[in-house]
């Protein structure tokens, strides 16, 4: 047998929809990156950006485990001598981007680099349910059925 190589030709990208509606946050983002990057399909080239587009929609109804909300920082510095500010990662989901929170858990778990950049902008994350990619149709996945542990309820 040979082993395949795609070229960027041959790839077919699918839309798939993901509801982030009570899933814990680590695991979808992993869902997410496993998808981005193509490694759930069996012509996955290493190479090439060959994973699906990803719609994801409730994005501030995503779950955190444990007290993860009070305990992980987000930091960004402002460019100014001691301006390194913070924000926990409960006032993120609550503020004005909590889509923020799942692209920043994906994009650290996409590999670094020109690929990787190219990967992550096939990644669409919305605030609320609805999303402006209805004339792609895409296919409904169904993350809290893959496991139990997935979702969590409360």
């Amino acid at each position: 047998m040979k082993t395949l190589s795609l070229k960027t030709a041959d790839v077919q990208k699918k839309w798939v929809l993901i509801d982030a509606d009570g899933l814990v946050l680590g695991r979808l983002a992993s869902i997410i990156a496993m998808r981005l990057r193509g490694k759930h399909k069996p012509t996955f080239t290493p190479h090439i950006d060959c994973g699906d587009n990803i719609v994801v929609i409730n994005a501030e109804k995503v779950r955190l485990t444990g007290r993860k909300a009070e305990r992980e920082y987000f930091y960004w510095h402002t460019g100014y001598p001691g301006g390194i500010k913070g924000e926990t990662l409960g006032k993120r989901l609550e503020g004005r981007f909590p889509e923020r929170v799942i692209e920043k858990a994906v994009e650290r778990m996409i590999t670094r680099g020109p690929l990787g950049r190219q990967q992550m902008k096939n990644l669409r994350v919305y605030k609320g349910p609805h999303h402006e990619h209805e004339a792609q149709q895409p296919e409904k996945l169904d993350v809290a059925a893959m496991n139990s542990k997935n979702s969590r309820i409360g």
